[in-house]
């Protein structure tokens, strides 16, 4: 099923800005043009698939009884939202990057089950 493969290619994107993330390289300054553009080419791909995969999801939600929300995938795609951010200018402190990551990667994993048993 795609939603399920948009999923596991989701979770990979976490995986790796967090591994961003820890790695600790913010720009000089906030206002560095090149850093943002560079940001914006690397991260466009995930924001798109975030996108559709948050139509998806809502999608087979609507048409299915599974445990997930509808709030719950909107709330995901913002906090996945958030997290990018958070991994290019690491202007999160940790214990909140990974409460993020974590909730993001918890209903990546809930959606997956859900899927997968029905």
């Amino acid at each position: 099923m795609e939603l399920i493969q948009q999923t596991a290619e989701l979770k990979q994107d976490l995986d790796e800005l967090k591994v961003r993330y820890e790695a600790n390289n913010p720009p000089e300054t906030m206002n560095d043009t090149t850093f943002f553009l560079d940001m914006k080419a690397a991260t466009e791909p995930i924001y798109s698939r975030l996108e559709e995969w948050e139509t998806a999801a809502l999608d087979v939600i609507k048409n299915r009884k599974i445990n997930v929300h509808p709030h719950q995938i909107a709330s995901t795609r913002e906090n996945m939202e958030l997290l990018i951010l958070h991994s290019y200018y690491i202007d999160a402190r940790r214990k909140r990057y990974m409460e993020l990551n974590h909730s993001s990667h918890f209903i990546f994993d809930q959606l997956q089950r859900a899927l997968t048993n029905h």
